[in-house]
């Protein structure tokens, strides 16, 4: 009998142990760099929501999503200001970075976010890989996500030659590419002219509270775009056949909702 308890004991300690080296074992992150398509915004600015706000409801458990997508952030400002030191800081080896750019880059207006695409805005993407190759992680690139623009019944690709520049540099990097542009194009215009305008933030005055005048915009997403954008990106991530896309779950009701479920939950 003491022999049998001495065993049991044993027993115990080693699936204590097993146990707290499970608790203890890193998760798998997958962080977003962007502009304010994909960026987390408060309950205060609802409906306004990035996609990178609904990615998390795509992953198992196991995996952590840190957006660190901002508004107005170019290539050049994300790196100036240092934000893609912040994620570099935080990498593992074998944590995903998902790259997308090109909405700010490509405003002229604003002398200090614009980047040619050729040159400038390309340079900053090679920085962006060989920076997170150094860290061991895996960077993909992003062309940019539509906007609701239609021109003769057909959605255009406004920053064509921003996604061009991004389609390039993940052939010539050996670089995971997903072609947001392409794949959001198509998803808008299956919604239609009329229909799409729910993935966007299109409200009345006093329809909103965050939005009192009433506003039209075909770039940033209402709730339903966000869970349908983030959707597009976790489908074409678990298809990329990367360590990560095991993590995406093949079923994503959540993000097919059709009615706003009114904040970022996943249900």
């Amino acid at each position: 009998m003491a022999k049998r308890r001495g065993v049991l004991a044993a027993l115990a300690v080693t699936a204590a142990f097993a146990s707290a080296h499970v608790a203890a074992a890193p998760q798998r992150t997958i962080f977003i760099a962007g502009d304010s398509t994909a960026a987390d915004y408060g309950p205060e600015r609802y409906p306004q929501m990035g996609w990178g706000m609904m990615l998390k409801c795509t992953v198992k458990p196991g995996v952590v999503v840190r957006n660190h997508a901002m508004g107005g952030r170019s290539t050049r400002t994300f790196l100036s200001e240092g934000r893609l030191d912040a994620i570099l800081a935080a990498i593992r080896p074998g944590d995903t970075v998902l790259i997308q750019f090109g909405h700010n880059d490509a405003n002229r207006a604003k002398p200090e976010r614009f980047v040619e695409a050729k040159t400038g805005y390309r340079d900053n993407l090679l920085r962006f890989i060989a920076s997170i190759r150094a860290k061991h992680g895996q960077p993909v690139l992003l062309t940019p996500v539509a906007q609701r623009i239609f021109r003769d019944g057909q959605v255009i690709a406004g920053f064509a030659e921003y996604s061009a520049v991004v389609r390039a540099v993940a052939k010539e990097t050996k670089t995971p590419l997903i072609d947001l542009e392409a794949l959001s194009r198509e998803w808008v215009a299956q919604a239609g002219e009329d229909g799409a305008k729910r993935f966007y933030l299109h409200y009345a005055p006093a329809e909103q509270p965050a939005f009192p005048k009433g506003i039209d915009d075909d770039t940033h997403f209402s709730e339903l775009g966000a869970r349908g954008a983030a959707n597009l990106v976790a489908g074409a991530l678990r298809r990329l056949r990367l360590p990560v896309s095991r993590a995406v779950l093949a079923d994503r009701p959540d993000l097919r909702r059709t009615t706003p479920l009114g904040r970022a939950d996943c249900r």
